[in-house]
């Protein structure tokens, strides 16, 4: 901060200088966490299978609008043919 000029906000609301300097304090101090790692690796699988699912719902959820959609026009053309024999 005192050789930059730059305020301490600066340093912690700014992401990419905040993970810089994460990445540099680990580098001076030797201390990177080896479950990092790990659980990177964990969230990044969390994250392919939450977006498999959403995918899927996706998809299913289209394919219920398009029944929904044909089941209406049936039920009013029933209505209609109803009406006419009135």
């Amino acid at each position: 901060m005192k050789m930059t000029g730059l305020s301490r906000g600066f340093f912690y609301k700014n992401a990419e200088v905040r993970r810089e300097m994460d990445l540099a304090l680990e580098r001076q101090t030797g201390v990177i966490d080896k479950r990092r790692g790990i659980l990177d690796s964990a969230m990044d699988k969390q994250i392919e299978t939450l977006q498999y699912q959403i995918a899927q719902l996706q998809a299913e959820n289209e394919e219920l609008k398009k029944k929904n959609l044909r089941l209406q026009k049936a039920l009013n053309k029933r209505d209609v043919n109803l009406a006419k024999n009135l």
